[in-house]
Formats: C-alpha cells, sequence, structure tokens
C-alpha cells in the first residue's frame, strides 16, 4: 500500500511538487475552485465511473517546449481539433486506481507504482513522451489530498483514480504525436459487481478467445 504523505500543505497554501524527468522540475500549480458541489449521500451506491470530484491533474507536453507545469484546477471539459490523434489512431493510454480510507482514517493506495511502471510501458508502445513515474505519482497523491473529502469512509466503496495519456496533435498524419496530454480524474466508486465487494462472481475461461496475440497489445492498457 502506499500511504498519501502527511506533510502536503492545506489547499489555500501553494507546495511545489517536482515532476519532469530529464531536465529541471517544474513546480505545481493549484486552481482551487470555491464552488464545491455536494458529495453523493451514501458512496456505496455510486455507480462505477459517474460520480466525478470538483479538480483534476492535467499536464501539457508538446516537442519544442517539452513538459509544461502541472496544474490541479477544477474538473472541466477538453478542447480538441477535430483532426486530433487521438480520435483517429487511438494514441491514448490509461490506468485504474484505487484510494482508500483506513480505520485509523489515513488514505492508502494500492500498489500504485506497479500502475505507474505499466502505464510508462505503455507510453513507450504508443510512442508517446516519458514522465518520471514517482513525481507524477506524487501529484496524483496531492491531487486526492485536495479531494480527500471523497474518499469514502466505507469498507464496500474507494476513490477511484483514472490517470490518462493522450496525443493531441492536430494533425492527420501517421506519426508520433508532437503534442500530448497527461492527466488524471477521480470518482466515488462503490463495488462494482453486484453480488459485493466481498462476494464471490462465477466467471467463464475459454480457451478458444484470448485477450492478446503475440507481439500485440495485451501488456499495455492502450486505446483500441
Amino acid at each position: 500500500m502506499y500511504s498519501l504523505p502527511h506533510t502536503y500543505p492545506s489547499s489555500t497554501n501553494i507546495k511545489h511538487v517536482p515532476f519532469l524527468s530529464h531536465k529541471q522540475a517544474d513546480d505545481l500549480v493549484y486552481d482551487i475552485t470555491k464552488d464545491r458541489k455536494p458529495k453523493p449521500a451514501n458512496m456505496d451506491e455510486c455507480k462505477f465511473g459517474r460520480e466525478f470530484t470538483d479538480h483534476m491533474l492535467s499536464i501539457e507536453w508538446n516537442k519544442d517546449e517539452g513538459w509544461n507545469r502541472p496544474v490541479i484546477q477544477p474538473l472541466q471539459n477538453i478542447s480538441l481539433h477535430p483532426a486530433t490523434a487521438v480520435f483517429h489512431y487511438a494514441t491514448e493510454l490509461f490506468e485504474g486506481m484505487k484510494a482508500y480510507r483506513t480505520p485509523e482514517n489515513e488514505i492508502s493506495f494500492f500498489r500504485p507504482q506497479m500502475n505507474m511502471d505499466r502505464m510508462l510501458r505503455s507510453a513507450h508502445r504508443a510512442c508517446l513522451p516519458q514522465f518520471d513515474g514517482e513525481e507524477f505519482l506524487k501529484c496524483i497523491a496531492e491531487l486526492v489530498r485536495v479531494e480527500q473529502e471523497w474518499v469514502p469512509n466505507s469498507r464496500n466503496a474507494s476513490l477511484y483514480m483514472r490517470p490518462t495519456f493522450i496525443g493531441t496533435e492536430p494533425t492527420l498524419g501517421v506519426d508520433k504525436s508532437g503534442s500530448a496530454l497527461l492527466y488524471c480524474i477521480l470518482c466515488p466508486v462503490g463495488s462494482y459487481f453486484s453480488t459485493g465487494t466481498f462476494e464471490p462472481v462465477s466467471l467463464m475461461a475459454d480457451p478458444r478467445y484470448i485477450r492478446a496475440s503475440k507481439g500485440g497489445f495485451g501488456a499495455y492498457k492502450l486505446g483500441r
């Protein structure tokens, strides 16, 4: 488990969190909304991916300037050109992680370093730029700290984290994307299955079907 650090400041203060990997690190920027929406009355009943927190983490990259400053900002729509690479060539990858509130009222992540390792492998496979996974994880941890009231105080619910990486260059040419957006959104979720969090589910394994072919994308979480 990865415990949320206790040394981060309140949302009214500024904390410099480095991000970049191959040159001097920039600082995390805060744009905290004053118009927070009400939390769900019962987070155990939250459907997967339907309710979202007030803020998101966003970091832009382009081939000329490299990584921009990471920003925690109000959750908002993303405006993209119709020819953006992610729409036409699925230049996209993502991970799925969860934050839990412990009986001691601490917030912990479940093995997020493994998600970061796979995300970096996926980025390499998708020809998207590399980044420092540990620094990105620190930025995500700070986003969760800002949104800590959204972490359910329940054994049957958690806060789902969706780090996402997309190619954003507006071109129809088949090439590496010259710009990209790395971001993370959060949503409280109850049990994924109707049987509940701790009840078993029935699964069928059929050897006639495979998830990934040799030399394909089975080891990565890429767009399809």
